[in-house]
């Protein structure tokens, strides 16, 4: 560890929110070091509040959800939606796919070379595809 990095612990998750155009909050900060500085990941907003609980960091689960969301619409996150009740956000940013392991209710990534899909519908007039999201649900059954 540098001299500068212990004097600014928070330095990479400050710079990564003024770039992706969020103003740096405490709470914000104190997430952001939670979701980004352990590498790749996938969390639900239940999980997240309860690391930061443990991590003494006062943060209402209502905030939690509300950062994913504007972590998510600011290019940070990716939202993965398994069911009507269950969301993760996805740290990793690159192009990939995802077992979900509905037994244990974790996700795993695939890479993006791994699935090939051959054909897609036309989309809407005006509409293009942006991407394409594959969860391959697997089970011990």
């Amino acid at each position: 560890m540098t001299n500068k990095e212990s004097i600014r612990p928070y330095t990479q998750v400050l710079d990564r929110l003024r770039t992706a155009g969020l103003r740096p909050t405490r709470q914000r900060l104190a997430l952001a070091k939670l979701l980004f500085e352990g590498g790749d990941r996938h969390v639900t907003a239940e999980m997240l509040h309860a690391e930061a609980q443990t991590a003494a960091i006062r943060v209402s689960l209502a905030t939690v959800y509300n950062t994913l969301h504007q972590f998510t619409t600011a290019g940070l996150l990716r939202e993965i939606v398994v069911d009507s009740q269950r969301s993760y956000f996805d740290t990793n940013m690159a192009d990939h796919h995802h077992f979900f392991f509905e037994d244990s209710s974790q996700l795993e990534d695939i890479p993006g070379h791994e699935v090939i899909v051959t054909h897609l519908p036309t989309p809407p007039k005006g509409k293009t595809v942006k991407r394409v999201d594959v969860i391959l649900r697997v089970s011990d059954k």
